[in-house]
């Protein structure tokens, strides 16, 4: 065993019995690397990662790539999802030198941490224009002793390329409407109107794009609402889909959604589980609440740790095999669903991939009916019936593994989107699982000043938490506070917001750093600038800040998140898939909140009726709400919102405000309504 032996991740532990003298990133390995003069040899992965696992086979499990390594460098193994520091700083390093990347994240670095060759997977010998990993260590260790001046001078200017990358913008740029209007703009140019979407394959679900989409067509602007209807359902007819079991796989390798890459990761299912709710919201189509449902459902049934967190990620594979666990010969099909349901499931005899078949819906069930000369309505009801059989079947294989590591960040998507769907669908098991999911967080990755730590395995917290999970949290607990009404989320949220400006801000020159200001200093002080499957540090620090100004009226809150989007405003117009989160909370900054104060008992139907308006019967993007009983002092003292707030008449009474400036007060949930939709 090497020295991963000691490690929570997963990821880590499956390099322990490697032939690799592997190290953690730490101290001990960096200093082996200085005292030695011997280059760094950084791979960074993570555990649902197919082709990790591939070079993994290939190499680091050779002896005789494992002697070469152990000869010319100090091996450093690293899981990205515990260290997105790392993996940002040289995915930037690898895309500068070689124009993309990808995982798994291979780089050569000098002893002081500066990149000077990178890539990503290296095959065990020389195919697909790329050179055996043996070549690659040979002529990596010969240009270290021969032309050591040429490393140097290389890895110098990779560094201030990569330095570049986090100055995207200046905080003195100008926010304006106008910006949400190219972004659109560009998102229309590039939209595939067939399959939805956008670009070609491998195609990726993009949530925070689609959430924009969203605040689009709320904003009037035209096609929006098909360019995301057109998306949800071909996603949700697609083999992205888990047609069987719920839940999204991470990405689709084709343009039309059929074959995924079958790893499931929390993060994906979080955010589209939080989108299907909002669309359904804002359309009323069943099928969009269906796949929120059943999306929620697969979390809760595979992704929970007993104590109540969410696990990371499952793996693509099982028993060695891609897709294995969810793929069906046409054989067993038939067998176990007959002919009918196996045609509606887009499966053929010789099967669509790789002579097996993924479950998609190509056609709607009134064509498949038609051509098999059936009654839809009978079909409709078979394909309900056979879901549940195959599920049962598909439970008795071997199942791929799960990376069972709780992120901070993650778990904030996850509590955010159960908090919300819970509140929107009436169903008060997801309300208590993203409770309970909060409640593990704040208690086992919180150190006891109040900083998050970034993971938790099996009773150890691991590392710093980084800015965006100082920022997911905050925004789960302030959904929290907004579902339940229990001033401590709203305490919580305020808690960790101010952590959030105090370790990650960038007084001079605005916007928020991806590591803390008490964090090890790397080569670089990144920025996580990007939105990319996951909210960045950035995007998601100035949505939340402005969610909690427009509760407490903090003009610093305020002014914190408007520099953060300032850095990426030529960002937000030229590349705008690459900022959705950003793009929403700049919509938020630009209209206003409508800030609802609610003074009733929260447990009343009366109460409840004002307050569904809000969350319920509708998506109002840009609003925050803040509900507590008249006599509730603790509340009305620690929420500015509620300030001042009185019952009309001894009747729970809405108040909408923007910037703290009221409507006149209403009883009424229809009067409430017609003050929500007023047009400004």
């Amino acid at each position: 065993m090497n020295r991963l032996a000691g490690e929570t991740s997963p990821y880590l532990l499956q390099h322990a019995d490697n032939p690799v003298d592997w190290y953690p990133w730490g101290p001990e390995a960096l200093e082996r690397a200085r005292r030695e003069d011997k280059p760094i040899l950084l791979s960074i992965g993570y555990a649902a990662c197919h082709w990790c696992h591939v070079m993994e086979r290939e190499s680091f499990e050779d002896p005789e790539t494992a002697a070469l390594m152990n000869e010319g460098f100090v091996s450093i193994k690293v899981d990205r999802e515990e260290r997105p520091d790392l993996d940002a700083i040289y995915m930037d390093a690898v895309q500068a030198m070689r124009g993309s990347g990808g995982w798994p994240l291979t780089v050569f670095l000098t002893p002081e941490g500066r990149p000077f060759y990178a890539g990503t997977y290296f095959p065990n010998e020389d195919r697909h224009g790329l050179p055996a990993f043996r070549t690659v260590l040979r002529a990596i260790a010969d240009t270290w002793r021969n032309r050591r001046d040429e490393v140097e001078t290389m890895s110098r200017t990779i560094v201030r390329v990569v330095e570049k990358a986090t100055e995207l913008g200046s905080a003195d740029s100008r926010l304006s409407p106008e910006i949400l209007s190219e972004a659109f703009g560009g998102l229309r140019a590039s939209f595939d109107l067939r399959w939805g979407g956008f670009g070609g394959a491998p195609k990726f679900p993009q949530p925070m794009t689609l959430e924009f989409l969203i605040r689009c067509h709320l904003r009037g602007m035209p096609d929006a609402l098909d360019m995301l209807t057109i998306t949800l359902d071909r996603m949700a007819a697609g083999g992205i889909y888990d047609q069987v079991g719920g839940g999204f796989h991470r990405y689709s390798t084709d343009a039309w959604w059929h074959v995924p890459h079958f790893e499931k990761m929390l993060y994906d299912n979080a955010q589209l589980a939080r989108l299907y709710t909002r669309a359904w919201q804002v359309t009323g189509v069943e099928r969009y609440r269906r796949v929120a449902d059943e999306t929620c459902t697969y979390l809760l049934r595979e992704m929970r740790h007993p104590q109540g967190a969410f696990f990371s990620s499952q793996d693509a594979a099982s028993e060695g095999v891609e897709g294995r666990f969810f793929v069906w010969s046409w054989d067993e099909l038939v067998g176990l669903v007959g002919e009918a349901v196996a045609t509606a499931f887009g499966a053929v005899r010789e099967g669509n991939w790789e002579g097996t078949n993924v479950l998609w819906r190509p056609y709607p069930t009134q064509a498949v009916a038609d051509e098999l000369d059936l009654d839809p309505l009978g079909l409709e009801r078979d394909l309900e019936l056979a879901r549940a059989r195959l599920f049962e079947a598909r439970e008795r294989r071997p199942r791929p593994a799960t990376d069972d590591k709780v992120l901070a960040a993650w778990n904030g998507l996850a509590i955010s989107a159960l908090a919300e769907a819970g509140r929107a669908f009436g169903n008060g098991a997801y309300v208590e699982a993203a409770v309970r999911a909060a409640e593990f967080v704040l208690t086992h990755l919180r150190d006891g000043r109040g900083r998050l730590r970034r993971s938790w395995r099996d009773g150890r917290a691991g590392g710093p938490g980084y800015a965006d999970d100082h920022a997911l949290m905050a925004e789960a607990c302030l959904t929290l506070y907004e579902t339940t009404f229990e001033l401590r989320w709203f305490e919580e949220a305020r808690a960790l917001a101010a952590e959030l400006r105090r370790l990650f801000l960038d007084d001079e020159r605005g916007g928020f750093f991806q590591t803390g200001s008490d964090a090890e200093a790397l080569v670089i002080r990144p920025k996580e600038l990007f939105d990319t499957a996951t909210p960045g540090g950035n995007s998601a620090a100035a949505d939340v800040l402005l969610r909690i100004a427009h509760l407490t009226g903090d003009a610093e809150d305020e002014r914190a998140a408007a520099s953060a989007l300032r850095l990426v405003r030529e960002g937000m117009t030229s590349a705008p898939t690459g900022f959705g989160q950003a793009l929403s909370a700049l919509d938020l900054y630009l209209s206003g909140a409508r800030e609802v104060a609610v003074v009733g008992d929260p447990s009343t139907r009366a109460t409840r009726a004002l307050v569904d308006e809000v969350t319920v019967k509708r998506f109002v993007p840009n609003h925050v709400l803040a509900v507590a009983a008249p006599d509730d002092r603790a509340s009305r003292d620690a929420v500015p919102l509620l300030r001042d707030r009185v019952a009309v008449d001894g009747l729970p009474t809405a108040y909408v405000c923007e910037r703290f400036a009221c409507k006149l007060p209403v009883t009424d949930p229809a009067a409430l309504a017609d003050q929500l939709l007023e047009r400004r």
